[in-house]
């Protein structure tokens, strides 16, 4: 389960209060002499709702089990996102398997627009305004993990400076003149 993802999980301390939300239970059916076992799959994900999110699945013979073992394998993989406000630094696209995942960063009061899987672990992650967009399958475990994915690939403009070895200074101010740019060029073809 935490194969997939490349940066190490946190210690989760006992302080964060963890809400956790279910987006998956499966049913599969093995046909013994005795007629039908089942077994139950759920995938559930848990976050604090200020930036700290994971998921989990758990396999049980009953619903209940499966999801108390999801709940416990989804804390043990807790994850810190990059925050911007209520919404993400900047757009973000990820790939998991089949599942591809976009996100959009939006205006104060947009809400979280999204689906299923995707919908719960930005909740969860207290990301308030975004758009998101959900390509190729829409199996639910493949599209958590795509948007985790993506989630970890957020950086702040601290953290790129840094990474390019220039002042965040100089950061943003190159953002603004590209932002300045942009609009005198509508200006332009607006006359």
């Amino acid at each position: 389960m935490g194969r997939f993802l490349k940066t190490p999980r946190l210690r989760v301390p006992a302080e964060l209060e963890l809400k956790e939300k279910l987006v998956y239970v499966g049913r599969t059916a093995k046909v013994v002499a005795g007629g039908r076992r089942f077994s139950f799959t759920a995938l559930v994900v848990v976050g604090d709702g200020n930036g700290h999110v994971g998921f989990g699945m758990g396999k049980a013979s009953e619903v209940t089990d499966a999801v108390a073992k999801a709940t416990e394998a989804a804390r043990k993989s807790i994850i810190k996102v990059q925050l911007h406000g209520t919404t993400i630094p900047h757009e973000v696209f990820a790939k998991y398997k089949a599942a591809k995942v976009l996100l959009r960063p939006a205006a104060r009061g947009t809400g979280v627009i999204a689906a299923g899987g995707v919908r719960a672990v930005l909740e969860l992650a207290g990301i308030q305004d975004v758009l998101t967009k959900c390509l190729g399958s829409t199996n639910p475990h493949n599209v958590v993990k795509a948007t985790l994915k993506a989630l970890m690939m957020l950086e702040d403009a601290h953290s790129v400076a840094r990474r390019l070895g220039i002042p965040v200074e100089k950061l943003l101010s190159g953002q603004r003149q590209a932002e300045h740019h942009g609009s005198e060029a509508q200006d332009h073809a607006g006359t």
